[in-house]
């Protein structure tokens, strides 16, 4: 008798030959754009396996994101900040910075694409504008140490750094951070990704943690934050602790995954400080995860991020999994019957 494997989703055709550094779905569709450091950018169909398009850059491509079906922006190693529209295979430069561009997103609320480089910068840019980067680039925004992650939600922008650092600003008006944080945490930021319902934002770490912060810097608000470790294993009587490379939020529920260098995939409820789901292994490291814009489907990067230096491992590969309620849904408090 065979045992069937694992079910860790359906792994998509056409694969990145090299690391995946970032994915994100559509708010539309279930359209999913794909980073890689094999120098592209792909446009897949997750709900039907198709490659619906690709661009090759100069370089390898660290970030990417949606402004909508198709036309996204890619940003990477060649400084460069570039907007894509698939269904003419049209590229257009929108400008650089002086070293590689770590990330990038697009805001809804402001129509402006906003990317972080390793130069120290953050840069604010309007797609619409014709011609160089002196029509697109709005503004330049210095920041205490190099970009490593980015989230807008509304008109809330974080961005995290190296140093631990956590800027907090109103996109409508940049002039200066409206909050300047020091990470909870202890270790390096891996990741920063806000609330949907724009009240804070989760932050993971080299080190096998989480915090959940909050914008609302009032005595009764910072009570409600705190951390949690995560994506830790026991191994020969050692505790061996993985970074949390990702982190996604499910866009009905609130509740969110986290996706570690163990390979595995966790679902967590917030608000209940409550772990509701365990996926099986993936082949490797997570690097990357996205809910689909109905939170039916999650998208999984599984990818060698080189935690451990060079070292032989999987193939890079994505996975779409269909997403069941029970996995995602917050269970409700129990209360116990008052004895009589």
């Amino acid at each position: 008798m065979t045992t069937a494997p694992p079910l860790i989703g359906r792994e998509l055709i056409s694969l990145p030959t090299d690391g995946i550094s970032g994915l994100t779905f559509s708010n539309h569709s279930d359209n999913l754009l794909v980073s890689s450091w094999d120098k592209t950018v792909r446009l897949y169909d997750a709900s039907s396996d198709v490659l619906r398009g690709q661009f090759v850059h100069g370089g390898a491509v660290l970030d990417c994101c949606f402004q909508d079906d198709f036309i996204g922006f890619s940003v990477g190693a060649d400084h460069t900040v570039r907007k894509l529209v698939f269904n003419n295979e049209k590229e257009e430069i929108l400008g650089k910075h002086d070293a590689p561009v770590r990330c990038v997103e697009y805001s809804h609320a402001t129509g402006q694409v906003i990317t972080g480089s390793w130069d120290k910068t953050l840069k604010c840019w309007d797609p619409r504008g014709a011609g160089g980067e002196e029509s697109h680039l709005v503004g330049t925004y210095y920041q205490p140490e190099r970009v490593y992650s980015l989230s807008c939600v509304g008109h809330r922008l974080v961005v995290a750094t190296a140093g631990r650092k956590v800027n907090v600003y109103d996109l409508r008006n940049m002039s200066r951070p409206e909050q300047q944080r020091t990470s909870s945490l202890k270790y390096q930021t891996r990741c920063v990704r806000c609330y949907p319902n724009g009240t804070g934002y989760a932050l993971s770490s080299v080190e096998g943690r989480v915090a959940m912060e909050f914008f609302d810097l009032s005595e009764a608000g910072q009570s409600k934050k705190y951390a949690f470790k995560c994506h830790r294993q026991s191994e020969d009587g050692k505790d061996v602790v993985y970074s949390v490379n990702a982190i996604a939020f499910h866009p009905i529920y609130g509740t969110f995954a986290t996706g570690g260098s163990d390979g595995y995939v966790n679902v967590w409820d917030g608000n209940n400080k409550k772990r509701l789901y365990q996926y099986a292994k993936y082949p490797s490291s997570i690097s990357a995860l996205s809910f689909s814009k109905d939170g039916g489907l999650l998208a999984v990067a599984s990818s060698y991020t080189f935690d451990e230096g060079e070292k032989p491992h999987e193939p890079d590969s994505i996975f779409v999994r269909n997403v069941n309620e029970v996995e995602v849904k917050p269970k409700p408090k129990t209360i116990p019957n008052p004895t009589t």
